[in-house]
């Protein structure tokens, strides 16, 4: 069911800051902006790693209540499948809905469920994980 690691998403107060921060750390700039209603940075995302995995930085103020009380950590996001039969399988096992699922532009839709133990599980569909995972197997055969 869990086949990688596609994002993994941190809340911030400033994701502007975060990304000026990042950009120093890893030498590259975050290849995506969103800006919030307000016009300020609401998420921005590097790939970064041998497989061009996603770290993005979303406002703070975008995080559900469930995490911004305990000071919202990062929410890992493992590729699925079948986005909508994982979640309902998840639930079924025991486990919490906290984001529904949310696309977030073409070939990126995620959602969250708390598992029996208080645990943030991510899943989402994301197209770049795809796209990574076939550029593998084309080189090797």
């Amino acid at each position: 069911m869990l086949r990688g690691i596609a994002t993994v998403n941190c809340y911030v107060d400033d994701p502007a800051a975060a990304a000026a921060w990042y950009t120093r750390v890893l030498g590259i700039e975050p290849y995506f902006d969103r800006p919030g209603p307000d016009g300020r940075a609401a998420y921005v995302e590097f790939r970064i790693g041998d497989h061009q995995q996603e770290l993005g930085f979303i406002d703070r103020r975008f995080a559900p209540s469930e995490l911004a009380a305990g000071g919202a950590g990062p929410i890992v996001h493992w590729h699925v499948d079948d986005l909508e039969a994982t979640v309902a399988r998840l639930v079924e096992l025991g486990a919490t809905p906290l984001l529904p699922i949310t696309e977030h532009g073409p070939g990126f839709v995620t959602a969250s469920v708390v598992d029996p133990f208080g645990n943030v599980l991510g899943v989402m569909t994301n197209v770049h994980y795809l796209d990574m995972l076939g550029e593998e197997h084309a080189a090797i055969g």
